[in-house]
């Protein structure tokens, strides 16, 4: 059974996807190539994606990397992401089963209005538990599609952000870049 503390790490995670929707305007698990996008290549993981979003590396809040979209007018208030969080869960005894079970309680009980309307484990390749939701975040109605990997003692948090009357338009293009995302 997993303390407070435990749980409390784990949320820490999920409350990172909320944090990086709130940053001001400024599939197969198979390794995609995609010719003539950027690839992002580190020592525990690689991503590719159009040299058209902004990378910001900053690492706030342990966010390993965003991904911005283009401002799409100029008092554009959201930008579109995908960020990273990888959360070191060594000694925690937290499976994927587990870390799904954990996020999507957190789901009801941390985003306002919070709905879960996907929740599937994609076994294609290296495994994955694919969650998507809705919810308010501060003025915005958002749509959040996470991935998330348990590996190496190491869960990974890659989660595309957008606002929710925008993700049609923004999914497709953010499912090809998760699609490319592989952990090393």
């Amino acid at each position: 059974m997993m303390t407070l503390k435990q749980i409390t790490n784990v949320g820490f995670a999920f409350l990172i996807a909320i944090w990086a929707c709130e940053q001001p305007s400024q599939a197969k698990e198979e390794t995609l190539t995609v010719e003539g996008w950027e690839t992002l290549s580190e020592e525990d993981y690689t991503i590719q994606y159009p040299d058209s979003l902004e990378m910001n590396q900053e690492g706030q809040m342990g966010v390993k990397f965003i991904l911005f979209t283009p401002p799409t007018a100029p008092m554009d208030q959201f930008r579109e992401n995908i960020n990273l969080v990888i959360e070191d869960l060594a000694g925690k005894n937290v499976d994927l089963d587990k870390y799904v079970e954990i996020s999507e309680s957190q789901v009801k009980s941390m985003i306002t209005n919070g709905k879960l309307t996907d929740s599937e484990r994609i076994k294609e390749g290296k495994a994955f538990h694919k969650l998507v939701y809705t919810g308010k975040q501060g003025l915005f109605n958002l749509k959040w599609q996470q991935r998330y990997w348990v590996q190496n003692e190491k869960a990974y948090i890659l989660t595309l952000t957008c606002e929710e009357s925008q993700y049609d338009q923004y999914s497709a293009l953010g499912e090809k870049i998760m699609q490319t995302f592989e952990i090393k």
